[in-house]
């Protein structure tokens, strides 16, 4: 079983910055797609941006030109960089190490994390 790690969430204003990580551990066979998801009080799970093994990326509408995600595969970790933070960025933050297409969207097929809280101050 894969155990998955976030780390990196804080508190910080408008216009601010943090970098998120997340470390993939366990019984990994093959990691696929990393992805980044949120979820704000109240709301669903959305996702935020999918790294690919080729590194290939997708991201929200919502983040594009703000956030950027990136991969290091020998150490089976995901960061999430994430500038010019807006109040509407607050969310639980979580990862997945399976992420697969399954018609309409990148969903996290694989365990989730324990998830890392962001919060935008305005």
């Amino acid at each position: 079983q894969v155990k998955l790690v976030e780390s990196g969430g804080g508190l910080v204003q408008a216009g601010g910055s943090l970098r998120l990580s997340c470390a993939a551990a366990g019984s990994i066979v093959r990691i696929n797609a990393m992805g980044w998801y949120r979820q704000a009080p109240g709301k669903q799970r959305e996702l935020v941006a999918v790294i690919h093994n080729g590194g290939n990326t997708n991201y929200a509408d919502s983040v594009k030109g703000r956030f950027t995600i990136s991969r290091d595969n020998a150490e089976n970790t995901v960061y999430l960089q994430m500038n010019s933070l807006k109040p509407e960025d607050t969310a639980v933050y979580y990862c997945n190490a399976d992420v697969r297409w399954d018609g309409r969207s990148w969903s996290g097929f694989g365990s989730w994390g324990q998830g890392t809280q962001v919060t935008v101050s305005s």
